[in-house]
């Protein structure tokens, strides 16, 4: 955490232009993915592009408690001297996920079929998240999880011998998917896995990378147990996630455009860029091809724009999900109505971020309307100004600060320590663009 990330909340000035060049923060979902294969794989893994934010170090310190040796070569490049699928050993201690919602979920799987028992708990945050989505496939396959009313902590009596499962995921989830994988690694037979709707697919790209055989049929994707993998070199590309305020802060604000270096845009991440271009948004791509592990990368320029009012398609949903906070803060600047629907996911992420926005929007003089699965909303009118609380969650402080360009009076975001776990730097870099935001 740098010095200016500190502070317990975010004063935003209202007003101001967006400018320049940048490059955000490694992909958090990467780089958990990337420390939890090579952890797994024969030989030694090289990670470059690192995100060191508290969630992907939460999984980096879980991982040297289960035996693995890890070197911090430089901030964001991690050498990973890899054990096997079998040579992980018990923890001494409960392992402490943090605010790592994805951490603690792929961890149930890939601690399911060990030798030893081992106990996940997290922050005040995490330990009210629910876990049994993930705990259901996974005692399907025969392993023993206990929940505390279905959220951490989370007890794993280690189960060797796990069998295979064909299991049809009841809605859209990576995590539930890449838990079930994991587990699939060491299950005797053929896991197979069929999704309602797409959802991200970095842990299918990343298993082949280290040489696991994977088989796609339409919407299902399988492998056998008992599959070994090889140790490999990781290139993290940008964050699309933490990219994505200031492709709203450029819509919003870029009189002169503003372009995002190196980004990942994998195409189960991207539903935000079909949402704002289908919005009227000026984004333009100009791609480099394909990483190392097969992720799409390119630099995103994108230019202030008139924004409209759209409603939003549900299969686009699962592609935008951790997006929709400052998704909402464009949408309540469109002309015309917004409406959301089937994101009842966004329920049960670090905050009710439904409800979170909901709240956020009225104090700032946006008409809404809170909806079970989504939300409803009339934009065009600009922002007040007001205190904000963003619920201890970053996504949620992170957007309001965008909101700050289109404000007509300061904004203060309270609770926003939690910035820190997935974007180091937001503060440095929303400055070096042109936001008028300072911690405090």
């Amino acid at each position: 955490m740098t010095v200016s990330d500190k502070g317990t909340h975010y004063r935003v000035a209202p007003g101001g232009e967006v400018s320049g060049q940048i490059t955000v923060p490694g992909d958090k979902s990467i780089s958990h993915r990337a420390l939890m294969l090579g952890a797994l794989a024969e030989g030694e893994t090289e990670i470059t592009g690192f995100l060191t934010g508290e969630d992907c170090l939460s999984t980096l310190r879980a991982l040297s408690a289960l035996g693995v040796r890890i070197e911090h070569l430089e901030p964001e490049r991690i050498l990973v001297h890899g054990v096997g699928v079998e040579g992980l050993r018990a923890a001494p201690s409960a392992l402490d996920m943090g605010n790592a919602g994805t951490a603690m979920r792929l961890f149930m799987g890939l601690l399911a079929p060990q030798r030893f028992d081992s106990v996940l708990i997290g922050d005040e945050s995490l330990m009210r998240r629910p876990m049994e989505r993930v705990a259901g496939p996974l005692r399907a396959m025969g392993a023993r999880i206990e929940t505390r009313d279905g959220r951490p902590p989370v007890h794993i009596q280690g189960t060797p011998g796990l069998r295979a499962i064909d299991y049809r995921l009841p809605v859209a989830s990576a995590q539930v998917k890449s838990a079930v994988l994991l587990a699939g690694l060491r299950a005797s037979g053929r896991t197979r896995l069929t999704e309602p709707a797409p959802a991200r697919d970095h842990t299918e790209r990343m298993l082949e990378a280290f040489g696991v055989t994977l088989v796609r049929d339409g919407s299902s994707v399988s492998l056998e147990g008992g599959q070994r993998l090889r140790a490999t070199a990781v290139r993290v590309p940008a964050d699309f996630s933490s990219a994505a305020f200031f492709l709203v802060a450029g819509c919003l604000a870029a009189e002169h455009g503003l372009l995002l270096r190196n980004v990942g845009i994998n195409p189960t991440r991207t539903g935000l860029l079909t949402l704002l271009e289908r919005m009227g948004a000026d984004i333009r791509l100009h791609p480099h091809g394909a990483s190392q592990r097969g992720e799409p990368i390119a630099d995103i320029e994108v230019h202030k724009c008139r924004l409209r009012g759209i409603e939003v398609p549900e299969e686009l949903v699962p592609l935008s999900i951790d997006e929709f906070p400052v998704f909402f803060i464009a949408a309540a600047l469109a002309e015309g109505e917004t409406l959301v629907r089937g994101a009842q996911e966004l329920r049960v992420k670090e905050s009710d971020r439904l409800a979170a926005m909901a709240a956020g929007l009225t104090r700032l003089g946006v008409e809404n309307r809170l909806l079970e699965d989504g939300l409803w909303m009339r934009g065009g009118t600009g922002f007040t100004g007001g205190i904000i609380e963003s619920h201890g969650d970053h996504r949620i402080a992170m957007a309001f600060a965008v909101a700050g360009l289109a404000a007509r009076g300061p904004l203060e975001i309270r609770d926003v320590a939690n910035v820190a776990t997935s974007f180091p730097g937001f503060l440095e870099l929303s400055r070096a663009v042109g936001l008028r935001i300072e911690a405090a």
